[in-house]
């Protein structure tokens, strides 16, 4: 006799399947969030932003308040009845990124670059301006 693994969690991709209890309440589009990544260099701060299947058409990036916003959309295909789909998974929705940018930055000179799904959002810092030393005389009352 053979034994047969347990695999607990084998039903819930019955439980979550094409019936899609969850949908009139919640839709798959709400739970993505793309994953970002976001660094500082000595010249700027860089902001990567996994897109796959975005087009950069549908990409908005704005900057308001020191606050830089990313924002797209993505368009399902439409289902064809008579291919027999076994799963249908494409998805359609938008998504909305914030990040909190430092002071000290140049908005004005944001540049953004799309390749392989990948955007990558770069914005140059301000010059630290070297400031001199003072020194100060005491004056010494008497």
């Amino acid at each position: 006799m053979s034994l047969i693994p347990w695999k607990p969690f084998s039903n819930l991709d019955n439980f979550f399947g094409d019936d899609d209890w969850m949908m009139p309440v919640v839709s798959k589009a709400d739970f993505y969030k793309p994953a970002m990544d976001v660094y500082e260099t000595d010249k700027e701060i860089v902001v990567k932003t996994h897109l796959p299947g975005f087009n950069s058409e549908n990409v908005d990036i704005s900057i308001e308040d020191n606050i830089l916003r990313i924002t797209g959309k993505i368009e399902e295909e439409i289902e064809d009845k008579k291919k027999g789909y076994w799963k249908k998974e494409i998805r359609q929705g938008s998504f909305e990124r914030m990040v909190q940018l430092p002071s000290g930055v140049k908005p004005e000179e944001i540049n953004a670059e799309y390749e392989k799904g990948v955007l990558q959002i770069k914005i140059p810092k301000m010059e630290k301006e070297k400031k001199e030393k003072l020194k100060v005389q005491i004056k010494e009352k008497k």
